[in-house]
């Protein structure tokens, strides 16, 4: 058994407010699907030949090299619209 409220916007308004319900679970149901689950399978290892973890490493490298791209691309789309006539105006010098 559980309670619960909950609140509405100005313009959405929700009759009911306050409730009260029951959440009835089919324990076998539930137990027969658990058994059927599949283990998820590994992608990708962070573990090197070392056997060190190298996920924070990873992660940071990936993340400098998403900085550089984007920071690239900025540069490459600026000097394309420097160039461009008909949208020069919208870059001030």
């Amino acid at each position: 058994m559980f309670v619960g409220a909950v609140s509405d916007n100005f313009d959405e308004r929700i009759e009911q407010k306050i409730f009260h319900a029951e959440i009835v679970v089919d324990n076998c149901t539930v137990v027969a699907e658990t058994k059927a689950y599949q283990k998820i399978p590994q992608i990708l290892n962070f573990v090197n030949e070392n056997e060190e973890d190298t996920m924070k490493q990873e992660i940071e490298s990936n993340y400098k090299q998403i900085k550089a791209d984007t920071v690239k691309i900025i540069e490459t789309e600026l000097e394309r619209i420097k160039k461009d006539p008909d949208f020069k105006h919208l870059i001030k010098n």
